[in-house]
């Protein structure tokens, strides 16, 4: 009998490399992916090309274009497949602060309506299935910026000696805090997520990812920051630095090596469980680190532009600690470095360009 992955999103960077790995696994591959994507961020952030990719060059790939949102319809692909869905991969979101507080009744329906039914339908048409579950670090809210940071010339860190040095982990409160309404609907999907692991005993698990990437990633202003700055630096564009005098930290982890994780997870799955994922200490740059890194690549001068002020709930620092997902599943590690991923990057947007 064949096998399917359900996976939303599956135009865009998590969800399309899903498609891949998974074919390669000999699964056949259900896609749910509007494009809503080019609405949010125009042209930058279209997935149109990478999808018609995926449409042209595996015949195991299917596509239906609707919103999640609507239930009716959602059932309609559950009601077609019912058992013969072995996973799903729900990575379809709405991913901007900014975008977020313009339509907040948008932003909940996509990222918090659109679990719900996905969670329901799972539940009852393949509940035997796992349900992985794309959330953000963002559920933190603006917490980690409570620690007690120091400044150097390029970067804002803790101490050797704290107890967060290395990041993260699960037990950080989401509580007390500012959180934007991006943080707030993705951490009610979240919530929503766990308790129908534990309250109906599936399979279900949150990845609270930090910075998502890969040479797959249709970056935009307002998503994606490595590859658009990559972007903004092969097309001799001005690069925006937002708050924190660019001293901001992000970790970063490529598409593949989350999806290993996915991986890993469903050949031994828990119920309603939440994992910190994220490139950790070792992927972990500022913007102006990345800026530099970038300027002695190509041998230019990036242009940018200073907004002093941070966006709302926005992190000034943060590096995963993902000790917990490495202790419950010890095949898993990292492979791509951050070197690798600008080289990747910079490869792929000089072949476009």
């Amino acid at each position: 009998m064949k096998k399917y992955v359900l996976i939303t999103g599956s135009g865009g960077l998590i969800g399309s490399d899903s498609v891949e790995f998974f074919i390669k696994k000999k699964f056949y591959i259900i896609g749910i992916e509007n494009n809503y994507r080019k609405f949010f961020f125009g042209k930058d952030g279209s997935i149109t090309k990478r999808n018609n990719y995926l449409l042209k060059n595996y015949k195991n790939y299917i596509c239906n274009n609707f919103n999640l949102k609507n239930l009716n319809l959602t059932k309609n692909v559950f009601k077609n497949y019912k058992s013969k869905i072995k996973i799903i991969i729900h990575s379809a979101a709405q991913p901007s602060h900014d975008w977020a507080i313009k339509n907040p009744l948008l932003d909940f329906d996509i990222n918090a309506r659109s679990t719900l039914n996905l969670l329901e339908c799972f539940k009852n048409y393949c509940p035997e299935a796992k349900f992985i579950y794309l959330s953000t670090n963002k559920v933190y809210g603006d917490n980690p910026n409570k620690l007690n940071f120091y400044e150097n010339k390029y970067r804002y860190d803790v101490k050797k000696n704290s107890s967060h040095y290395n990041g993260i982990n699960e037990k950080f409160s989401i509580d007390n805090n500012i959180h934007s309404l991006f943080g707030a609907s993705k951490l009610s999907a979240d919530i929503y997520v766990q308790e129908y692991g534990k309250n109906f005993n599936l399979n279900t698990v949150c990845f609270r990812g930090g910075c998502l990437t890969g040479e797959n990633h249709s970056g935009a202003e307002l998503h994606g920051f490595l590859s658009y700055l990559v972007k903004c630096s092969i097309l001799k564009k001005k690069y925006k630095i937002i708050g924190y005098k660019g001293k901001q930290v992000r970790d970063n982890i490529h598409s593949s090596d989350l999806i290993n994780c996915f991986w890993e997870y469903c050949k031994n799955p828990k119920k309603g469980e939440v994992y910190n994922i994220g490139g950790g200490r070792q992927n972990s740059c500022s913007i102006i680190e990345i800026l530099n890194m970038i300027e002695k690549k190509l041998k230019l001068k990036i242009k940018t532009k200073i907004i002093k002020k941070n966006r709302v709930g926005d992190h000034q620092w943060w590096i995963t600690d993902f000790s917990k997902f490495k202790k419950d599943y010890p095949n898993w590690k990292i492979k791509k470095n951050l070197e690798t991923i600008i080289d990747e990057m910079i490869y792929n947007y000089k072949k476009e360009f």
